[in-house]
């Protein structure tokens, strides 16, 4: 399994994320190297399709497929919880259905 935690700098939520992400796979008795990619430019942005910082993929398939059609750019990215509140990293339950 390929878990990558993409993010910008700019940003602060990837450490957060990246905890999260963390915890996750131990709960769930995952074992992967979480490869991370800092974007720096706008241009690496598009190339990566990258919809703003942070972004998890597993395998090559976002965490949050909705939001991952959002615009390439250098930004803070915005998920939504399953009760509908914004926030600044996936949530608890995108991160477990990815990864199993």
């Amino acid at each position: 399994m390929r878990v990558e935690l993409f993010f910008w700098a700019g940003c602060p939520s990837h450490p957060e994320a990246r905890e999260l992400l963390g915890r996750v796979l131990d709960e769930l008795g995952v074992t992967a190297d979480v490869e991370e990619h800092e974007v720096t430019s706008q241009e690496e942005a598009e190339r990566l399709a990258f919809p703003g910082s942070p972004t998890i993929r597993v395998d090559g398939r976002d965490v949050d497929p909705d939001g991952a059609t959002g615009r390439a750019m250098l930004a803070c990215r915005i998920y939504h919880l399953p009760d509908g509140r914004p926030s600044p990293v996936p949530s608890r339950e995108s991160l477990e259905a990815a990864l199993r």
